[in-house]
């Protein structure tokens, strides 16, 4: 069975570092975090960082193919504030300038994709559908 089928939208790499207004800090790529864990599950190379204000988390990491491709998390709390637009815009900085950064979002997840297309780049391509990993090695035929 598949997971969700998502909207796939990309942006390229934008140059210099992330807005230091953020205060994004790096954190260990491990399961502490939901949003953490669910690319770990997924994608290779995983690097997360936090808010300043631990508030909410960012990843970018090599997905689908060794694409780059970027999530996020914001508490509620802290939601309706832009948070969410800020840090899409700083996943851009995050890899190569000029690469292709991808990003999924569920149609039916409105506060994101709003925050997504807020934060302007990110051109819609189509859809996928997430299969999760075997839980153990297929056996060999």
């Amino acid at each position: 069975h598949y997971d969700n089928l998502d909207l796939v939208l990309w942006a390229p790499g934008l140059a210099g570092p992330p807005t230091s207004e953020l205060g994004l800090t790096p954190v260990p790529a491990d399961d502490a975090h939901p949003r953490v864990a669910r690319a770990l599950r997924y994608r290779d190379e995983v690097r997360s960082w936090e808010t300043g204000d631990g508030a909410a988390v960012l990843v970018v990491a090599r997905g689908l193919a060794g694409r780059w491709e970027t999530s996020f998390e914001v508490d509620p709390g802290a939601r309706s504030r832009g948070l969410g637009r800020q840090l899409v815009t700083a996943a851009r900085h995050l890899v190569p300038q000029g690469e292709p950064l991808f990003l999924q979002v569920s149609p039916g997840n409105v506060a994101s994709l709003r925050a997504v297309l807020a934060a302007g780049g990110f051109t819609p391509i189509g859809a996928e559908a997430l299969f999760p990993p075997p839980a153990e090695p297929l056996a060999a035929l």
